[in-house]
């Protein structure tokens, strides 16, 4: 349930992440994680790839081989591991929608609000999709190839701000990742997280989200507490 005391009394505009609350993507993600960093002679747990979802991907190579590597990634470990992970991405089955997150956006477009993507991803296969499938726009879209620092770092959320216009306290963040749930508050964004993947809860609450969920089917159930706000305002 969203209780309807945390949400802004002014919404105007909605970010959502891309992967794993848009789309079921992150066992793309964190298998050909796996298995890039495999190939490179890095053991990098799967658990640890849903962990730092949200991440650009060269953070994400920084982060790994500091931890399992014992050492520094170079550029050209970066390069050759990122290449690997999109050439398997793009031969990867083709992630499906999440369910009823078709039926959540269109309800949050027909309420008047803005609608912003914030996604560390620089992947082609995806973000190639989001208009057809969504409607949204690359003009709505803020990537991994935008930003500077990405999450858990607030830079993409206050993107996602000053292209909406919008004030943080008029804004509600749905996220399924720690990263981006950091990200979002930091931002000072209320954030609504979706656990849609192998994480426990407590990860996504510990990580300031003010609301979790057990996955977007039960979001979908409750967003007409968000969008009758938007349109009784």
């Amino acid at each position: 349930m969203i209780n309807r005391k945390i949400l802004p009394k002014n919404i105007q505009a909605i970010f959502f992440d891309m992967d794993g609350v848009l789309y079921d993507s992150m066992p793309n993600h964190a298998s050909t994680w796996v298995e890039s960093f495999r190939r490179s002679g890095i053991n990098f747990p799967e658990y640890d790839a849903y962990l730092n979802e949200g991440r650009t991907g060269p953070a994400t190579i920084n982060i790994a081989f500091e931890k399992c590597g014992n050492r520094q990634a170079t550029e050209d470990d970066i390069k050759t591991i990122y290449d690997t992970k999109t050439e398997l991405m793009q031969a990867a089955p083709e992630a499906p929608i999440m369910p009823g997150m078709k039926e959540v956006v269109r309800k949050t477009i027909e309420a008047g609000l803005k609608v912003v993507v914030v996604t560390g991803s620089r992947q082609p296969s995806l973000l190639a999709r989001l208009e057809s499938d969504y409607g949204i726009s690359r003009d709505n879209v803020i990537n991994g190839f935008d930003v500077k620092r990405g999450k858990p770092d607030p830079e993409p959320y206050l993107m996602a701000l000053k292209k909406a216009n919008c004030k943080a306290s008029d804004a509600i963040v749905i996220e399924n990742a720690p990263m981006g749930v950091e990200s979002s508050v930091k931002a000072g964004i209320i954030t609504i997280a979706v656990n849609t993947g192998i994480l426990k809860p407590e990860v996504l609450s510990d990580s300031g989200a003010s609301v979790v969920l057990p996955g977007t089917e039960e979001l979908l159930k409750h967003w007409g507490e968000v969008t009758d706000s938007a349109i009784n305002r």
